[in-house]
């Protein structure tokens, strides 16, 4: 995938610490091919023995993740592609879900949507100041269902109501620190990397079957979003379809 159309990269040094980078030119907003291209990494990387520990991260300095891509949602015209489109969300998490290694993920600035999914899926996760969080998507005629479930297991229901309701508001990175959603957050970028490069270091040394064994026990209770993530991928598939949806994706376009 070319630089300009954006890339997913993996990064595995001595350590065995295994860096994984998402970029698109367009705040880090995400295509289906880029989505596609994250899972498909996170669940190689899981495979390979060669990698104790993955950091989950995109380019950029303040925006970490935009969601979906505008451009791709747009062009969705019928029920098949609506699903095809919201399964590479749900593909992610359930990538993350599955992966027998330790992910860290790093957030440098403001997550949207589906970068909220994202946040939620890791298992430990660092975020700067300027992490601020929204869950757009009721403003956008659909709802947070594919990443929902990740959200709601990480900072729990009322919380995730909050965010899925007020879908125009930004929630400040103390406010995801308090509810769960971020585990540490620093001033700034330098100070965070600091502190992902200790964590992940230990963590390269640890007991792999001990982590192991760790991750089954964070996601106690999932094992059906195979299934459950397919379904939301469906409601939301069939609500993008609408006027309400085409009209509201327009209208942020044209701003």
């Amino acid at each position: 995938m070319e630089d300009n159309k954006g890339y997913v990269r993996i990064n595995t040094d001595e350590n065995g610490i295994g860096t994984i980078e998402f970029y698109h030119p367009q705040s880090n907003s995400l295509p289906g091919e880029i989505l596609s291209e994250i899972a498909k990494t996170i669940t190689e990387a899981s495979l390979n023995e060669e990698i104790k520990v993955i950091v989950l991260k995109s380019a950029g300095n303040r925006t970490f993740c935009a969601g979906a891509s505008f451009d791709e949602l747009i062009q969705i015209k019928n029920i098949k592609s609506g699903i095809e489109f919201f399964s590479g969300f749900a593909n992610v998490i359930n990538a993350c879900r599955k992966c027998t290694k330790i992910i860290i993920g790093r957030v440098q600035g403001k997550a949207v949507g589906g970068g909220v999914g994202i946040a939620s899926a890791v298992d430990y996760c660092f975020a700067t100041q300027h992490a601020s969080i929204k869950l757009s998507e009721l403003a956008l005629g659909i709802g947070p269902f594919v990443v929902g479930p990740a959200v709601e297991r990480k900072v729990g229901l009322s919380a995730m109501s909050a965010l899925a309701i007020n879908a125009d508001k930004w929630f400040d990175a103390n406010w995801g620190l308090q509810k769960g959603l971020y585990s540490e957050i620093f001033q700034d970028n330098e100070s965070m990397d600091k502190a992902i490069d200790e964590l992940a270091f230990k963590l390269s040394k640890s007991n792999q079957e001990a982590t192991k064994k760790l991750k089954k026990v964070f996601w106690r209770g999932t094992e059906d979003w195979d299934e459950l993530l397919s379904k939301r991928a469906k409601i939301s598939g069939e609500l993008i379809l609408s006027e309400f949806s085409k009209n509201a994706i327009k209208k942020i376009q044209n701003k």
